[in-house]
């Protein structure tokens, strides 16, 4: 017993002794000096091919997704040099002289096509609206943007008729909002109409903030009033269109309580 109780005391016996965790080996030396050579190496390689070789020079400008414009003028106002490294055509500036020497670009993507090409994706800006001026059209897009000026009014964009008041309530929204708020105005109002009344309407006229009308192809008319709830007046037409297709008026100011006249 005496035995048993000394080796409780002792507690149980140890197990064989564990080796000690090594320390991870550091390269030597020489072997950094030749990775660090490795390196220097290939960069300076990536660099030349990059840059310097004439595997990855420009060769050839494409223009895509042209309407009005021409490839042939894209290609021009973007300057890019022909031969230079494809990697140092700078995109941005790409983008940015086009945007300001072809102001019917709304927006471009200058792609790199690996290893000789440079791809000019251009979106055009569409008109919303027309403003006639001395007997030309100047479009406007919907963000309301003055983009170009043409002979002849496109099909199926309406023109803008700004005629403000300058007396009475109506002069007071002249002082508040300008021409230009105005014409922003209308475009809202165009970029809303449904789609079969957009395709009808030849004239969008402002006389004030709260006073925009439209005029149809058969001499219909509709009283807008503001841009304001433009998606519910463009139901609320719809609607009243199709529940009264003999009226010649119709008078969406409040879209709530639609109304409508034959004369």
């Amino acid at each position: 017993m005496a035995g048993q109780k000394t080796a409780e005391r002792q507690g149980p016996k140890s197990g064989p002794p564990r080796p000690r965790p090594r320390r991870p080996r550091l390269p030597k030396p020489r072997t950094l000096l030749l990775v660090g050579a490795l390196l220097c190496v290939l960069g300076g390689v990536t660099v030349w091919v990059l840059y310097g070789s004439s595997w990855l020079r420009v060769e050839r400008v494409t223009a895509t997704g042209t309407v009005v414009l021409k490839p042939d003028q894209v290609r021009e106002a973007a300057g890019i040099r022909g031969g230079g490294p494809l990697i140092s055509v700078d995109s941005d500036a790409v983008e940015e002289r086009l945007r300001r020497k072809l102001p019917r670009i709304d927006s471009v993507d200058v792609i790199r096509d690996w290893p000789h090409g440079i791809t000019l994706k251009v979106t055009e800006r569409t008109p919303a609206l027309l403003i006639e001026k001395g007997g030309k059209f100047v479009e406007v897009d919907a963000k309301g943007v003055r983009f170009a000026t043409v002979d002849k009014a496109p099909k199926g964009t309406p023109r803008l008729v700004l005629t403000p008041h300058q007396s009475g309530g109506a002069a007071a929204s002249l002082r508040r909002f300008d021409p230009d708020r105005l014409r922003r105005e209308a475009v809202r109002v165009a970029t809303d109409l449904p789609g079969v009344v957009a395709g009808d309407t030849t004239a969008v006229k402002v006389r004030s903030y709260d006073s925009i009308s439209l005029e149809l192809a058969d001499g219909r008319t509709v009283a807008w009033g503001s841009s304001e709830n433009g998606r519910m007046k463009a139901e609320a037409l719809s609607a009243l269109m199709k529940a009264v297709p003999k009226a010649r008026h119709f008078d969406v100011t409040v879209p709530t309580a639609p109304a409508s006249s034959a004369s």
